[in-house]
């Protein structure tokens, strides 16, 4: 009896050992898993007249270039309310498509607007799948602002995944 409470024994500290260790290392992961979130997270950020950063990736401005994924501007135009410009997309990236949802004018009054399409000349496109270095555009975009006051910034959140990137370019 006493060899069988001695088995029984080292059967159940075995077995305690193995939980306290798969416990242990699940706690490592879930810690690993909560600092990766952290570290990718993009925190939202108005625009401020010094918030836009010169183009340092790229040229000629205004442009910007996230992660080997370039957007140039040209042909900036404000006429009222309308803010109309070209748009083109150099993609060298991880990333897999252009779309005009990925785009934004911010005014100073920090008013947000889409593409619009309700003006002669505006235009939009459906989702442009491309990679491996090919270029789209330049096609022709338009924003409605409430203010065409500077400064004016275009948003640009590229889709490289759930977390990733979004740069603020001045247009002026």
């Amino acid at each position: 009896m006493a060899v069988d409470l001695r088995l029984l024994n080292r059967v159940t500290r075995r077995r305690l050992f193995g939980y306290g260790a798969a416990a242990a290392a699940l706690l490592l992961v879930l810690l690993v898993a909560i600092a990766a979130f952290l570290a990718m997270q993009v925190t939202f950020r108005n625009p401020t007249p010094s918030g836009a950063v010169p183009a340092t990736n790229c040229s000629p401005a205004p442009c910007a270039d996230v992660q080997d994924y370039t957007l140039w501007v040209t042909n900036l135009k404000v006429d009222g309310d309308l803010v109309s410009m070209q748009v083109t997309f150099k993609n060298s990236s991880s990333a897999t498509h252009a779309s005009p949802e990925d785009l934004r004018v911010i005014d100073s009054k920090l008013h947000s607007s889409g593409v619009v399409t309700d003006a002669p000349g505006c235009q939009t496109w459906t989702r442009h799948e491309f990679s491996n270095g090919d270029t789209f555009g330049p096609t022709n975009v338009c924003f409605r602002v409430t203010t065409s006051d500077p400064p004016l910034v275009l948003r640009w959140s590229p889709d490289f995944g759930l977390f990733c990137c979004q740069s603020d370019i001045k247009l002026s």
